[in-house]
């Protein structure tokens, strides 16, 4: 009886150990690949705090921005970021602020229209936080730019769909950074302290796969 039971098992673990590499193929077949999305222009938001004369910080934005990422949801894994920012349009709440802002004491955009970041990948640091550190190019100049991010939710969107009657998958992201603005060579109210050196930026999108 001693023997059949073993001539058993050792018979499961001989099937077993054959379905073994076919299951690994499969599942290697079905995990999704990464997938491209494309920022939402309608759900972007790219804010930035900075000190006015340590009185309070002026809270303002930009408002004509596209970029996209790549995203392999099931291992986390993110790629080929690219934003650009249209630098004319900077929205502080005060048309002679905001007209200042596009000389060429502050962002210059005459000469430079974009204001463009780039990042190969991210880090991973949690379950839904990723590091992502990039490139800001700004005024012609190109400087680190570490973004501290957080992935929301990924799904199908609960509205839209149009014609082919197909819901959108959204992902939605929220990420924070700052960097020094002399950094980039925007020295402007920087020396007698007039104007903070540290923009601090506030980034809120959700992003479409294709």
């Amino acid at each position: 009886m001693r023997r059949i039971l073993h001539r058993r098992a050792c018979a499961v673990l001989i099937a077993l150990s054959a379905l073994l590499p076919f299951a690994g193929a499969t599942l290697a077949q079905t995990a999704p690949p990464a997938a491209r999305y494309a920022i939402d222009p309608s759900h972007l938001s790219i804010g930035f705090l900075v000190d006015h004369i340590g009185y309070a910080k002026v809270l303002g934005s930009f408002r004509t921005a596209r970029g996209g990422f790549a995203f392999d949801e099931a291992k986390g894994v993110v790629s080929d970021v690219r934003v650009e920012v249209e630098t004319a349009s900077v929205n502080s709440n005060w048309t002679p602020r905001d007209e200042h802002l596009r000389s060429a004491e502050f962002l210059n955009v005459a000469k430079h229209p974009l204001m463009v970041f780039t990042a190969a990948g991210a880090k991973r640091t949690g379950d839904r936080t990723f590091e992502i550190a990039g490139e800001l190019q700004l005024l012609g100049k190109t400087q680190p730019l570490v973004l501290q991010a957080t992935w929301n939710k990924s799904a199908d969107s609960p509205i839209g769909g149009g014609l082919l009657g197909r819901k959108p998958y959204v992902t939605g992201i929220s990420a924070r950074g700052s960097f020094k603005r002399s950094a980039f060579g925007m020295n402007y109210g920087v020396a007698n302290g007039w104007v903070g050196d540290e923009v601090a930026l506030i980034i809120e999108f959700e992003a479409v796969r294709q």
